[in-house]
C-alpha cells in the first residue's frame, strides 16, 4: 500500500470517529435544565420590563459558557405577559405544564405577582420576583430578589422628612402597590408627626395628569412621593413641569423610576428629584464596573443597568447555587436550597433569608443628574434584614386592607376603570 492510501485511510478513520463521537455527544448528553422568563414585552410596563429580560438572558448566558449547571445547560423560554395581568396568569399555567420548565423569572408589578402567586402554589412551583413591592405578603413558592417596604419605602421617607420636608402629597398608578406603599408611608408620616396634604390615583397606563398635578399645585407640599409605573411616568413629570413645579420648589423621590426609565424621559424634565433603592449603575465598585461593562458589551454601549436589572440577574446565579448544590433540577429540591444562599451582586453582597425568602439587601437614596444617572446621596451602612409586614398595623389587619383592594376592584389586583380615581372615591367604592 503505497503512502497516500495509507494516508487517505488515516484520514477517513479520522473523520468517522469525530462524526461519530459528536453523534454520540448530541445524543447523550444531558436534556437542557428548562426555566421560564415571564415578563411584559408590550403595553405599558415593556418600558420596564425589556431590561430585566435581557439581565435575566445574559446571566444564563454566562452560567451556559461557563460549562451551565450540573453538566447540563440552562434553556430559557422567554413569554410575553403584554402587561395584561390575565395573559401573566395564562402564561405561567403554560410555562408550568406545559413547557415543564423548573422555575420562573418574572413579573414586575404586584398585579401581576398577585395574580400568579395562587399558581405556583396550586403546583407547588418556584417563582423569582426581582422588583421592589408593597410587602404585605409571603409564599414558600416565591423567592423575592427586589426590596421589602423597610428596604425602600419606610428608610426612603425617614431620609426625605429629615432632608427635604414634613408635607407630602402623594400620587401613584391605581393598583396594589402604590395603594399598599401609601399605606404605610401615611402610617410612617402620622407616626414621625408630618403631614399628607393629597393622595391621588392614575390608572395603570393612563396620561391623564392634570388634575392630580393641579391639586399639588393647589396644596403646596414640601415632597411629592411618586408611585406610578411605567410611561405614565412620561406624562407626570412633564405635566408637573409645565406647572413650574421645580426640584428646588417641591422635590419628587420616586420609587419605581431608574435609570432604565430615565432613558425615555425628557432631561429636563426629571434632573433634580431622588429615587429610592438598593442599586444605582453608579456604585463605584469593580464587582459592579464589571457588571456594567458585560451588560453594554452584550446590549449596546447606550445601554443602562439599574436596580430591577441587576436583580433579575443576581436572581439568576442564586437559583443556579441552589440547582448545583441540591445535585437536581428539581422544584422542590430548588426552593429548599435557595433559602440562605448568597452572592455577590453588583450592589453588594445578597442573601435569601430562610424565614421569608426575600432578600437581605442595602438600601441607598440617589439624585438624578443631567447624564440621566444619579448621584448617591445616602446609603444604609449595610444590608437590611427584610420585612415584608411593617410592624405599624398587624399582619391580620394588612391581609384584611389587601383584601379590601381585591374586592373593590371586582376581585382583580388594580383599577380596571378608564377615567382617574382618586384615593377618596376609591374609599368608597371598596366601602360598598
Amino acid at each position: 500500500m503505497n503512502k497516500k492510501k495509507i494516508i487517505f485511510l488515516i484520514a477517513f478513520g479520522l473523520g468517522i470517529t469525530i462524526s461519530l463521537l459528536t453523534y454520540l455527544k448530541a445524543h447523550l448528553a444531558q436534556p437542557p435544565i428548562k426555566v421560564g422568563i415571564l415578563h411584559s414585552l408590550t403595553g405599558t410596563m415593556a418600558i420596564s420590563e425589556k431590561s430585566v429580560v435581557d439581565a435575566t438572558l445574559m446571566a444564563i448566558e454566562e452560567i451556559n459558557k461557563s460549562g451551565g449547571i450540573l453538566g447540563r445547560q440552562i434553556e430559557p423560554i422567554t413569554v410575553d405577559g403584554k402587561s395584561d395581568w390575565n395573559t401573566f396568569a395564562q402564561a405561567a399555567e403554560h410555562l408550568i405544564t406545559q413547557e415543564k420548565v423548573v422555575t420562573v423569572f418574572g413579573c414586575w408589578t404586584s398585579a401581576s405577582r398577585k395574580t400568579v402567586k395562587p399558581i405556583f402554589e396550586k403546583y407547588n412551583h418556584l417563582l423569582i420576583y426581582p422588583v421592589q413591592y408593597e410587602g404585605l405578603e409571603t409564599s414558600p413558592n416565591i423567592v423575592y430578589t427586589g426590596a421589602a417596604p423597610n428596604q425602600q419605602i419606610i428608610p426612603a421617607v425617614k431620609w426625605s422628612f429629615d432632608n427635604l420636608g414634613k408635607r407630602f402629597f402623594l400620587v401613584g398608578s391605581d393598583y396594589i402597590f402604590p395603594r399598599t406603599a401609601n399605606a404605610i408611608i401615611k402610617d410612617q408620616v402620622q407616626a414621625l408627626q408630618g403631614e399628607i396634604l393629597g393622595e391621588e390615583y392614575i390608572i395603570l397606563g393612563s396620561n391623564q395628569v392634570e388634575k392630580i398635578v393641579k391639586k399639588i399645585v393647589e396644596t403646596q407640599p414640601e415632597v411629592i412621593l411618586n408611585t406610578i409605573n411605567g410611561d405614565s411616568n412620561i406624562a407626570f413629570f412633564k405635566a408637573i413641569r409645565k406647572a413650574g413645579i421645580t426640584p428646588e420648589k417641591i422635590p419628587i423621590i420616586s420609587f419605581s423610576l431608574a435609570e432604565e426609565e430615565l432613558q425615555n424621559l425628557p432631561n429636563q424634565d426629571v434632573v433634580g428629584d431622588y429615587a429610592a433603592w438598593n442599586y444605582f449603575q453608579n456604585i463605584d465598585t469593580p464587582t459592579n464596573k464589571k457588571f456594567i461593562q458585560k451588560f453594554k458589551n452584550k446590549y449596546g454601549r447606550d445601554r443602562v443597568t439599574s436596580d430591577p436589572i441587576e436583580a433579575g440577574y443576581f436572581g439568576v446565579y442564586l437559583w443556579a447555587q441552589a440547582v448545583k448544590e441540591g445535585g437536581i433540577d428539581d422544584v422542590n429540591t430548588i426552593r429548599e436550597n435557595i433559602k440562605e444562599q448568597s452572592f455577590k451582586a453588583p450592589g453588594g453582597v445578597v442573601y435569601i433569608d430562610p424565614d421569608n425568602q426575600h432578600t437581605w439587601k442595602t438600601v441607598r437614596v440617589g439624585k438624578i443628574k443631567s447624564d440621566g444617572q444619579f448621584k448617591i446621596v445616602w446609603t444604609s451602612v449595610k444590608p437590611i434584614r427584610p420585612i415584608p409586614y411593617p410592624i405599624s398595623r398587624s399582619k391580620g389587619e394588612w391581609e384584611k386592607f389587601t383584601n379590601n383592594l381585591y374586592q373593590g376592584w371586582n376581585k382583580n389586583w388594580a383599577n380596571m376603570n378608564y377615567e382617574p380615581v382618586n384615593s377618596e372615591n376609591s374609599r368608597k367604592k371598596i366601602e360598598k
